[in-house]
């Protein structure tokens, strides 16, 4: 087979991967949101875990949910992830803070990273976890 006759993958071909950003520092979800488009993903950002529950309800199949812990709202990042593991238990929950330990994430996430986190780290952690399995 000659080379011109290799076909490439086509977009079609592979599946899209939809990240939920939970995180009320705008900055850092911005940041956070433009680096991951860049890779190709598909990106839904929210505020609070409030917001979250609205995206959650009305998307489908999301693949992995960054959330920070401490923000505005009825409920914090925990029980955010404590919602989608009872719930959602296909979802991949990475768990973020800068004021919370690893401690109160065990159960709930197949992540935790402290704040401040190196970019290239959660973008190399969300990236494992949606390799095809």
């Amino acid at each position: 087979m000659a080379a011109a006759d290799v076909e490439e993958p086509s977009a079609a071909s592979t599946p899209l991967r939809v990240i939920l950003i939970v995180e009320d520092e705008v900055l850092i979800r911005m940041l956070l949101s433009e680096a991951l488009r860049q890779e190709g993903y598909v990106v839904i950002e929210a505020a609070n875990a409030d917001e979250a529950f609205l995206v959650l309800h009305a998307t489908p199949n999301p693949d992995v949910l960054v959330t920070d812990v401490r923000m505005p709202g009825t409920v914090d990042g925990f029980a955010l992830a404590a919602f989608v593991r009872q719930t959602r238990p296909e979802l991949k929950v990475i768990i973020t803070s800068g004021h919370a330990g690893p401690d109160g994430a065990r159960g709930l996430a197949d992540a935790f990273l402290p704040k401040p986190y190196e970019l290239g780290a959660i973008l190399g952690r969300i990236r494992t976890l949606t390799q095809p399995a």
